[in-house]
């Protein structure tokens, strides 16, 4: 009878972790789809096949290092053995659970690539990007990750003697969503503006391309967020009601605060979604659902104002404001868990704001810190950026040779 019951939770476990590798997989379409409404007609291919190919090389590089790094498992035996691996152990019935842990892992390491891909749109180069992608889902992200989540303790255990507490991260805000938002901010600023974003010094919208694609990769985003978030629990016994309500009210939150503040722009209204469920991340499951709304609300606010001073202020051509919205944002999910998860403000508690900011910072300095030394090396030796007449051309046509609409660059008959 034991041993059916742990096959019983083996498959119950395995079984919850592919579905939620398979929702969060699903969200690269999301992040292809928001790229593709973001930016001009000229541009579209180029942003499907970004993602994919950023996918593809992600998934190599996770699996053989990234992994392996973070969590000191390896897939070096033969088939019969990882079908039954689970925790770097071969045990019978285990239903390749780690390989399954993987597999959900390495739909959070591509989402950098991904990530970072909507702030150098429409003026980089295609391979120099893939190949930065891979450096970071298969080395610079995994370990962080490893700091945070996996096999190297030694972080957390310093943290916890500082702040009382070890660093809170549920779901990512930070390991995932802050490293990803603050490794593009070197790559935009040494990729420089697009043709045309400043004239004479002044500030000259591009317009976006899609209105409904735009919409749309909100929408699948929004609906795989379920599987990134409630699905970080990673056994079947772990599922939350309290995370799943949660992540519902900040996306909430995040809806309603961008429609208002942003005076009904449609494409606040649909990032500011996506701005609460990047901020709710960390301290989903210990929040109130009544703060977890004002959560995701203030990460709307800082996408939108931190979006406009971004680009009016400081003059940093960030397409899809991937900076704020997911590098700002994150940083303060980590910091709202810190806040809003403490007893007295109606939360779980075992959190420490102390902990929060010094794991949130670190994620900074070290996404900073990797991302300019990769993207600077790039710039110096192949190059990153696509020249003046590629990038006016368009980057489906230089790179790809076709365009979104091939009936159109061929004409009418």
């Amino acid at each position: 009878m034991e041993e059916k019951l742990a096959a019983l939770t083996n498959s119950a476990d395995a079984l919850f972790l592919m579905l939620g590798a398979v929702m969060i997989f699903a969200m690269h379409a999301g992040f292809a789809f928001l790229e593709v409404g973001s930016v001009r007609k000229k541009n579209q291919v180029n942003a499907l096949v970004k993602i994919l190919s950023d996918w593809g090389v992600s998934t190599i590089m996770y699996f053989v290092i990234g992994f392996p790094i973070a969590y000191g498992i390896n897939f070096w035996m033969n088939a019969g053995d990882l079908a039954n691996l689970i925790n770097g152990q071969v045990i019978q019935g285990a239903r390749g659970f780690d390989l399954l842990h993987c597999f959900f892992l390495t739909t959070f390491a591509a989402c950098i690539p991904a990530i970072i891909s909507g702030g150098i749109a429409e003026r980089a180069k295609f391979w120099p990007q893939v190949i930065a992608g891979g450096i970071f889902a298969g080395f610079a992200y995994p370990l962080f990750e490893s700091v945070i989540w996996g096999q190297n303790s030694f972080f957390q255990e310093w943290i916890s003697s500082v702040g009382g507490q070890p660093f809170h991260d549920f779901a990512g805000s930070v390991v995932v969503h802050s490293i990803g938002g603050w490794i593009a901010l070197p790559a935009v600023i040494v990729l420089g503006q697009r043709i045309g974003r400043w004239v004479n010094g002044k500030s000259k919208d591009i317009p976006i391309s899609n209105i409904p694609f735009l919409a749309l990769g909100s929408w699948i985003l929004a609906i795989g967020w379920f599987g990134f978030n409630v699905m970080s629990a990673q056994d079947f016994e772990g599922v939350s009601g309290l995370v799943a309500v949660n992540s519902l009210m900040a996306m909430v939150g995040g809806i309603i605060f961008g429609l208002i503040f942003s005076k009904n722009d449609p494409g606040f209204v649909h990032n500011g979604a996506l701005a609460g469920l990047i901020a709710i991340c960390a301290g989903s499951d210990i929040v109130h659902p009544f703060f977890a709304f004002v959560i995701g609300g203030i990460g709307a606010l800082i996408f939108i104002f931190g979006f406009k001073f971004e680009t009016e202020k400081l003059k940093i051509d960030d397409v899809l404001g991937v900076w704020p919205l997911h590098g700002v944002t994150g940083t303060w999910g980590g910091l709202a868990a810190g806040i809003f998860g403490q007893k007295m403000l109606g939360g779980v508690g075992g959190v420490s704001f102390v902990s929060q900011l010094i794991g949130s910072l670190s994620a900074v300095a070290w996404a900073l810190l990797v991302g300019t030394i990769v993207y600077v090396i790039i710039q110096k030796t192949v190059g990153f950026r696509l020249s003046d007449e590629q990038e006016i051309k368009g980057a489906d046509l230089s790179i790809h040779k076709i365009g979104a609409y091939p009936e159109d660059d061929l004409g009418s008959y």
